[in-house]
């Protein structure tokens, strides 16, 4: 996407995101306001925050969850990262998911209906990485959700990610409570 398309591609996702999906207290407030001023999210130098994209990989039943020991955090979170370039938002973190843990078979979820609207925003405060010379920003992070098989063989990517694994669904709650709430209302497919 130019930088162009990209900005309105994100108008798109947000203003549908708060007209169909957003709970009634999730403004955007930064996120909105750094979209009207023009900053360039789609690059990680952009601050006070820039874009990333995540994906919550489900087993068909709903009861597991695909997760990364992420190295640079130190906790288990869904696999996800910086926005790279792409036609389509769950595009991009479809491929952080396939990087990061070589999840086979991923297909969006039926609750998109094949649409790029973000099954949650989530802008969230993260610590900056002295040897980059970066300060703690915000990322705001389009998060999307997935299916995969779980009988299938992962292959983490060992310089971002000390494990990927499957694990029971109730782990969500520990660091994507938004998307752990907003499931609860989500069919389960087969």
């Amino acid at each position: 996407m130019s930088p162009e398309s990209f900005a309105a591609a994100l108008e798109t996702a947000v203003s549908r995101y708060r007209a169909e999906v957003a709970a009634q207290n999730e403004h955007l407030s930064l996120l909105r306001w750094q979209m009207a001023e023009g900053h360039r999210l789609d690059q990680r130098e952009t601050l006070p925050g820039h874009l990333t994209t995540s994906a919550i990989v489900l087993s068909p039943d709903h009861a597991k969850i695909l997760v990364i020991d992420h190295i640079t955090i130190g906790r288990w979170l869904q696999p996800g990262g910086h926005y790279e370039p792409t036609d389509r938002f769950h595009l991009s973190a479809a491929r952080e998911a396939v990087e990061e843990t070589g999840v086979q078979g991923l297909r969006l979820h039926p609750w998109h209906r094949g649409q790029d609207l973000p099954f949650v925003i989530d802008s969230h405060d993260v610590p900056g990485k002295s040897s980059r010379r970066e300060p703690d920003h915000v990322h705001h992070d389009l998060q999307f959700l997935f299916l995969a098989d779980p009988a299938l063989p992962l292959v983490y990517q060992a310089d971002e990610v000390n494990a990927a694994q499957w694990r029971d669904i109730d782990i969500i709650s520990d660091f994507a409570p938004k998307s752990a709430a907003r499931l609860a209302g989500v069919r389960h497919t087969s």
